[in-house]
């Protein structure tokens, strides 16, 4: 197998073992056994675990926040796209990256790669929410002083609640909660 897709199996392999696991028990044994090669194989790829996890966690959040931020791109008006895109955050369908979100919250604090990643992709987050927020303004769909904070509270609120699910406190109604959250935040 030529290096290129040799690197990509390895970061595939990872990826999949994450999204089963969680970042946690990512080793470079475990995802060597996940990919079908030696241990030292994964090392010569990916010399530094540190590295490689923060690669994995931008990878699968990454991909997450591209899929939710174009299905609310369909929607029509802010109040729809901004509802449609926490429905989709706190529908449960995504408790796998919700773990890998936790996970990557705490060993951040031992991992400043990791960390590091961690902040890219909640100002990621952050930014675009923030874009969607600010078309609503433009189009005159809400004030910009009800604006300032919105994606601030809106990603509180998304983090919060999928961290309770993963214990299995939550509210029932999570799309109920997600409408309720959009109508107190953009006022």
């Amino acid at each position: 197998m030529p290096p290129e897709q040799r690197e990509r199996a390895i970061l595939d392999a990872a990826v999949a073992l994450a999204r089963q696991n969680g970042i946690a028990g990512l080793t470079v044994r475990t995802v060597a056994a996940a990919a079908g090669v030696t241990p030292a194989l994964v090392a010569h790829y990916r010399p530094s675990m540190d590295a490689f996890v923060a690669d994995v966690f931008g990878t699968i959040v990454g991909a997450e926040r591209e899929e939710v931020m174009a299905a609310g791109r369909v929607a029509q008006g802010l109040r729809e796209r901004i509802t449609r895109i926490v429905e989709m955050l706190l529908d449960g369908d995504r408790d796998d990256v919700t773990l890998i979100w936790v996970q990557a919250w705490a060993a951040g604090a031992r991992n400043d790669e990791l960390a590091a990643r961690v902040r890219t992709e909640m100002d990621r987050w952050q930014q675009d929410l923030e874009a969607v927020v600010a078309e609503g303004v433009a189009a005159g769909e809400i004030s910009a002083a009800h604006a300032e904070g919105a994606a601030w509270l809106l990603l509180a609120t998304v983090d919060g609640m999928n961290a309770h699910s993963l214990v299995k406190w939550a509210p029932e109604d999570r799309a109920g909660l997600a409408r309720r959250t959009v109508a107190a935040v953009l006022g």
